[in-house]
């Protein structure tokens, strides 16, 4: 190591010992959704000592000039600006505005300097997006919301995302999916801080689980980015979503698409973020889910209306998904949901799901160990609706499961 490496070496240590992981900095900007942006304020920002809960010192910066305009047309103004971040050992990017514009210049040379002096980088949710386009993300595992994945993927290809996790720790930065798991991954980090213990006292004060098990895979749409609309790659996958009853793989997808089987693999992956068959197991799954919902059919019919070879294979893929059988989560749904609603859903099922027997024929490939897709169409203003959420209206949640937020 040179003299002048040794230099800045020395240097940034000091930087790092300065800041200290209990001072929060929290970067908003304008055009973010409140609830999402509300979340490490409420975590970090309220003192709750009379409950064990250790003190954190909160610093909300301006990630660009305000006032800043958030959801429902409120205007907000930052106590702090960049300037602030210099100061803390932790900064939490808790959304970003758009995934498809640059988020300011300014804002990301502040990331990358506390990054390179220590910091704890935070991302939650559509953060992720400003996280890496600050070269933060490079290399390294990461979430986000599951509607966003594949454009995350799509847009920083270095970055390896994976859509199933609530929220990633990979060390001095950590993202988060959609809005409860931004809560998630606060908990985690007053966990990591100050023990469970800590972590559970506030989780009682927002009334949460001090601990989520499983992944978003049981929120996740059957959509795909709108990017995909005009490739050639639109019909194949539109015959593959009409075609779910019958046993086909990925050679029929791409042999359909005129392709070799590694040329639609990275054709497939550049487009959504995950490997096709995947995303095929993730599309069946997801029907399954729906049948169970809608219809009493058996799980054996489930199986067959779904293109799986077999019950078993059904109930290993619904396991790894969505943490339960199909008759765990059937028996779930319908105690939280009236019986009359189930039927009336089931006739509009029948008219979708053509009325065959057990498939035949080719066996389906083998389970991946790839992310599952995830996606659903993304464009400029995406929040200027009511941010996105982990969970999926009409979807149950699962014994012991938070369901919506």
């Amino acid at each position: 190591m040179s003299q002048d490496s040794a230099t800045a070496t020395e240097a940034a240590r000091k930087l790092t010992g300065r800041r200290r992981r209990e001072v929060v900095a929290v970067l908003l900007f304008s055009g973010g959704p409140i609830f999402e942006s509300s979340i490490p304020l409420s975590v970090f920002g309220i003192d709750r000592q009379d409950a064990g809960v250790p003190r954190y010192r909160l610093l909300v910066c301006g990630g660009e000039e305000g006032p800043l305009r958030t959801t429902g047309g409120l205007e907000l103004t930052a106590p702090y600006g960049l300037e602030a971040i210099s100061r803390a050992g932790t900064v939490v990017v808790p959304a970003w505005r758009s995934i498809t514009s640059p988020p300011p210049a300014e804002a990301l040379d502040a990331l990358r300097r506390a990054h390179e002096e220590g910091a704890r980088i935070v991302g939650l949710c559509t953060g992720a997006f400003v996280l890496a386009a600050a070269g933060l993300l490079d290399g390294r595992p990461a979430t986000t919301h599951w509607m966003y994945a594949p454009t995350l993927a799509k847009r920083y290809p270095s970055v390896h995302v994976d859509p199933r996790e609530l929220f990633v720790d990979d060390g001095d930065v950590l993202t988060s999916a959609g809005t409860a798991a931004g809560i998630d991954l606060c908990l985690h980090i007053v966990r990591t801080d100050h023990g469970t213990e800590a972590a559970g006292a506030l989780a009682r004060r927002l009334v949460v689980p001090p601990r989520r098990s499983g992944g978003q895979e049981r929120y996740l749409d059957r959509s795909l980015p709108e990017e995909i609309g005009s490739d050639p790659l639109a019909e194949v996958v539109a015959w593959a979503l009409e075609h779910l009853h019958e046993q086909f793989d990925v050679e029929t997808l791409a042999a359909r698409a005129y392709m070799s089987r590694r040329t639609f693999d990275r054709r497939f992956r550049s487009l959504t973020g995950s490997a096709p068959l995947q995303w095929l197991i993730t599309q069946r799954v997801l029907q399954a889910q729906r049948l169970l919902e809608t219809s009493d059919y058996s799980v054996d019919e489930v199986a067959g209306r779904c293109g799986f070879r077999s019950p078993v294979a059904l109930r290993g893929h619904f396991r790894r998904q969505l943490g339960s059988s199909p008759a765990a989560y059937r028996a779930a749904y319908r105690a939280r949901r009236p019986q009359g609603v189930a039927e009336s859903a089931a006739t509009v099922v029948e008219t979708m799901v053509p009325s065959q027997g057990p498939p035949s024929g080719r066996r389906g490939s083998p389970l991946s160990s790839a992310p599952v897709a995830v996606a659903a169409a993304t464009g400029p203003g995406e929040h200027s609706l009511p941010g996105p959420d982990a969970f999926v209206p009409g979807r149950p949640a699962l014994p012991g499961q938070r369901s919506a937020p």
